[in-house]
């Protein structure tokens, strides 16, 4: 809406002042937060690292979709936590909970009919309630075993209606509890590599070499005393820009790559009469096929090379790759 049409309306501040207004609301709310922290977030830290189920957390409307994303925030950092919408659960989801569970319930007002319905059956349970809500006094929080405030002086929805500055808090709160959460169980990178296996910080965590490599036939590898033909056709039929050279034993002694060939032509010397033993690359570089595919991409740069033989504990030949397999497995 252009400014003259707010005008029009009776709005006298611009749109950029109206946005700037709502995010110093939010940010002043979440630090009157920060600073009104007690014993109650640290009991409800406990709770949750000495939880032997799951943590369950519920919410109705917008509360939902902020305990959603708290649920979803938890799990991915090592606390196993779903999301239960509390009017399913008063229709068979409650089967959901366990004993050994932690539910956190949130609501602003502290007063939502669809939580409090079920609240006594949780507590029959045996699970314990951790209740976030902007109301001290409300009979969610008096009935829960921790209780943590997360009221606001005031909404950035200028009708003071809309749930704005206490979504936001809450959902700060609950990101305060599960990186809390997280530190003290020392969750780690890898950890949260396996939680986020499609991630690009799950594939450079988890992937290895020989999830990407070439295997069997599709590795090229020719024999040192092999013509220099019958290396380029090697080359050509595998496609990997290079190929791998080896002794009577089976065991790679060099490696002959597309550089190499263009040198060779630069030096005339003769395709038909010239050995791969004469033009290969000796002491190649290699990888173990057990490493980390980033350990791959981080050697053919420090090398500055576009392609590896990979090999086992022995010094076998096992496959290669080069910077494009990287690629496709998004490594880089």
């Amino acid at each position: 809406m252009g400014i003259s049409k707010l005008q029009k309306i009776g709005v006298t501040k611009t749109p950029l002042e109206l946005a700037r207004e709502v995010l110093q609301i939010e940010a002043r709310e979440v630090e009157a937060l920060a600073n009104r922290l007690d014993q109650s977030f640290v009991q409800a830290v406990d709770l949750i690292l000495q939880c032997q189920g799951r943590v369950v957390v519920s919410g109705m409307g917008k509360s939902g979709h902020i305990g959603s994303k708290i649920a979803s925030t938890l799990a991915s950092t090592g606390t196993p936590a779903f999301f239960m919408h509390p009017g399913e659960a008063s229709h068979g989801d409650l089967g959901m909970i366990t004993k050994d569970d932690v539910v956190i319930a949130l609501s602003n007002s502290g007063e939502s009919d669809e939580l409090l319905t079920i609240l006594p059956m949780i507590k029959r349970l045996g699970a314990k309630v951790v209740s976030i809500t902007g109301n001290p006094a409300s009979l969610l929080a008096r009935e829960s075993d921790v209780h943590l405030d997360a009221s606001v002086s005031e909404e950035a929805c200028p009708l003071g209606l809309a749930p704005t500055a206490s979504s936001t808090a809450a959902l700060a709160l609950g990101d305060a509890l599960a990186v809390t959460v997280l530190v003290l169980r020392g969750f780690s990178e890898e950890d949260f590599a396996f939680s986020h296996p499609g991630g690009r910080l799950g594939r450079r965590l988890l992937l290895r070499v020989s999830d990407i490599m070439r295997k069997g036939t599709a590795v090229p590898a020719i024999s040192e005393s092999a013509s220099l033909s019958d290396g380029l056709l090697e080359m050509s039929r595998k496609g990997l820009g290079m190929t791998a050279v080896l002794d009577s034993q089976q065991k790679p002694v060099g490696v002959f790559t597309d550089g190499d060939l263009r040198r060779a032509f630069e030096q005339g010397v003769s395709v038909a009469a010239t050995t791969m033993q004469q033009v290969m690359h000796r002491n190649p570089a290699s990888i173990r096929e057990g490493q980390l595919a980033v350990d791959a991409v981080e050697l053919m740069e420090q090398k500055k090379i576009t392609s590896l033989i990979v090999v086992d504990e022995l010094g076998n030949l096992t496959g290669a790759l080069n910077m494009h397999d990287l690629l496709l497995a998004k490594v880089v």
